[in-house]
């Protein structure tokens, strides 16, 4: 399937929660909308703070003290803009939020409202009828919570515009990415050339970022989903003690133990979860214990609810 129309009417505005999210996720996309006459923004979620593994093995160091991630955080930021002059996107295209990596689940957790807020101002100001985002299976946390908090953004907006989804961590020829975009010209070279200014990140991921970077960008259109209820997990019985279901939805997040969960089990062994009032619905499956693989398991997913409602209260406190 050919990827997206563009033309000198779109209006993109891409959500990149790390540098080089920019241009692995969007880079020939950012490109055609400029080349078309179009017109296009960046939020950039966090700097990319938290990377302690690149920054040990280039620094020389084995303690990362706030000092050191601030420093390291700034370095990426400077290399976005690089990026960004590479792929041709004028430096004020891009609305640095300055959240920490690693941190936007806890954002979406702790400070729904605000965090929405700041994504709702550049979406107001620019006015996007096209915005793309990260999946919300990807597996990196940070990723899949940009999805929801956008998505989150978006409801309830009287014109949304149209919403693509790049995959980052975890893809690959998959099948639900069918819009597919092929470099023309000069793009696929520009793309390399901007991905190399994350010299950061290519220091140790280099081969897997320059194979990603090399193949046509995929995305997949997202639409409110539809169905029943039902979670997509059946978790083993041995690890309900230590598994938290958070929720979000516009009324608000909530993040339950899995055995206080207001959750309803059917005949068949699957779970549905009871209360959730508005749409869209989102559940994220997780432990309630340290790990040092920062991927997820579970992840986030999308659902929704033809249970007896319990209101609003039963998720949390509605927006401001």
């Amino acid at each position: 399937m050919p990827g997206w129309p563009v033309s000198a009417q779109t209006r993109l505005l891409v959500i990149a929660p790390h540098p080089d999210d920019e241009t692995l996720g969007c880079g020939l996309l950012l490109q055609q909308v400029l080349a078309a006459g179009g017109d296009v923004r960046i939020i950039l979620m966090t700097d990319g703070d938290n990377n302690p593994w690149p920054q040990r093995h280039l620094e020389r160091r084995l303690i990362i003290n706030d000092v050191a991630r601030r420093r390291w955080g700034a370095k990426r930021r400077d290399e976005v803009m690089h990026a960004l002059k590479q792929l041709g996107v004028p430096a004020s295209a891009l609305h640095p939020l300055g959240w920490h990596d690693m941190e936007v689940t806890r954002r979406l957790s702790d400070d729904l409202t605000g965090s929405i807020a700041a994504i709702r101002a550049v979406l107001e100001a620019f006015q996007p009828n096209l915005v793309c985002g990260p999946a919300l299976r990807d597996s990196h946390p940070d990723h899949g919570a940009a999805h929801v908090l956008v998505r989150l953004a978006l409801a309830g907006m009287d014109q949304a515009p149209a919403l693509l989804a790049y995959l980052v961590h975890g893809a690959g020829d998959a099948p639900d990415c069918p819009l597919l975009i092929e470099a023309v010209a000069e793009q696929q070279p520009r793309k390399l050339q901007a991905l190399a200014e994350h010299r950061t990140q290519m220091t140790l991921s280099g081969k897997r970022m320059r194979r990603l970077a090399l193949s046509p960008e995929r995305y997949m259109q997202v639409d409110t989903q539809v169905g029943d209820g039902r979670l997509p997990w059946r978790p083993p019985a041995v690890l309900h003690r230590w598994l938290r279901l958070l929720v979000a939805t516009p009324a608000g997040v909530r993040d339950w133990p899995w055995l206080e969960a207001p959750l309803v089990r059917d005949a068949d062994g699957s779970f549905r979860l009871e209360g959730a009032a508005c749409r869209p619905v989102f559940v994220k499956l997780h432990l309630d214990w340290p790990s040092p693989w920062i991927f997820d398991h579970w992840g986030w997913r999308e659902i929704t609810t033809t249970l007896p409602l319990h209101g609003e209260e039963e998720i949390g406190p509605k927006l401001g």
